[in-house]
């Protein structure tokens, strides 16, 4: 009988970016990449497409944590918006139940290019959440 493997859950994991720790992200979304596809077709066959490999691109990273009195990934960004292209490498770590890692995406020659703060409300009891946009150069599953 063949032994049954779970999914890993998407609420256990780490993000690590070069000399930044910060601890309880909510959210890390948007990573992956894609390769464009180039139609191309040839004289003679007017019938017949062909696809090539284009470019390859990487969508933007986008982190969502509780807003605490730690300034190390607004600073980051506020060097951009200084003029200082400030470029990190990083890895987006999956845990698994027992809190071992089980799959890591490395990033490399990252900057955060969006900072969004926190939305408020006189009526909720929502923690304060910030948002940082992180746009990539290349990123690796391993």
């Amino acid at each position: 009988m063949a032994k049954r493997i779970d999914p890993y859950k998407n609420f256990r994991f780490l993000v690590e970016i070069d000399s930044i720790v910060q601890a309880g992200f909510s959210d890390c979304s948007g990573f992956g990449s894609s390769v464009e596809v180039i139609e191309y077709r040839e004289g003679g066959d007017a019938s017949t497409v062909n696809k090539l490999l284009g470019k390859s691109s990487y969508p933007d990273i986008t982190l969502k944590w509780g807003m605490t009195d730690s300034r190390d990934l607004y600073d980051w960004h506020l060097a951009g918006i200084n003029g200082i292209r400030d470029q990190r490498n990083g890895s987006i770590i999956l845990l698994n139940d027992l809190g071992e890692e089980k799959v890591r995406w490395n990033f490399f020659d990252a900057w955060p290019s969006k900072y969004d703060g926190p939305d408020f409300s006189g009526k909720g009891n929502d923690v304060a959440i910030d948002t940082l946009t992180i746009t990539c150069q290349r990123l690796v599953r391993v």
